[in-house]
């Protein structure tokens, strides 16, 4: 059972924008993803953001690995499938250059996923995470969701080295698969 059912308190994408504000990220850049909708939804009514479609995960990093080295925080938001794309954009750019480049990943693949490809990037995710050296963590609840990423944003800007957010379906509940 996801942990929104259980809890009480804000939801989860409620918890992201206000620890994104807290840690002065400002700009979102996303591939859509219904899983993430609730939080891109969120960032667009606030004009606190400024967030934008991109047409790929590679263009979102690029433009927040800018934004980043021009003094404005950024996150990009996508879905496992995206993050396929991504090895050598990450390994060249934010990884090699220490950009503290932050993403968050709904992750698919996993929970009775039907979609192979999803299924096959689940798998390759995080050893891929790994062999960069990329910090990455699997949030699964609620209790969890606020101090992994507002210390996890502070350690990113301190050490200049980018990390990686995967919101499990535990935490998000997911994408929904009929029977």
């Amino acid at each position: 059972m996801p942990d929104q059912e259980s809890h009480a308190g804000p939801a989860w994408h409620e918890i992201v924008c206000a620890t994104l504000k807290a840690n002065d990220v400002r700009l979102v850049t996303y591939v859509p993803d219904n899983v993430l909708k609730p939080l891109i939804n969120a960032v667009h009514a606030d004009s606190y953001f400024t967030a934008f479609v991109t047409t790929r995960e590679e263009e979102a990093v690029g433009i927040v690995a800018g934004a980043w080295m021009a003094g404005l925080r950024g996150i990009v938001l996508m879905q496992t499938s995206g993050f396929a794309t991504l090895a050598n954009v990450l390994a060249s750019l934010p990884v090699a250059f220490q950009i503290p480049v932050l993403l968050m990943v709904s992750e698919r693949g996993v929970l009775g996923e039907f979609n192979l490809g999803q299924a096959m990037v689940a798998r390759t995710m995080r050893p891929v995470l790994d062999s960069l050296a990329m910090v990455n963590h699997t949030i699964t609840r609620f209790d969890e969701l606020e101090f992994i990423l507002d210390r996890s944003i502070k350690q990113a800007a301190a050490t200049r080295a980018p990390a990686c957010f995967i919101l499990s379906p535990m935490l998000t509940g997911g994408k929904v698969f009929k029977a």
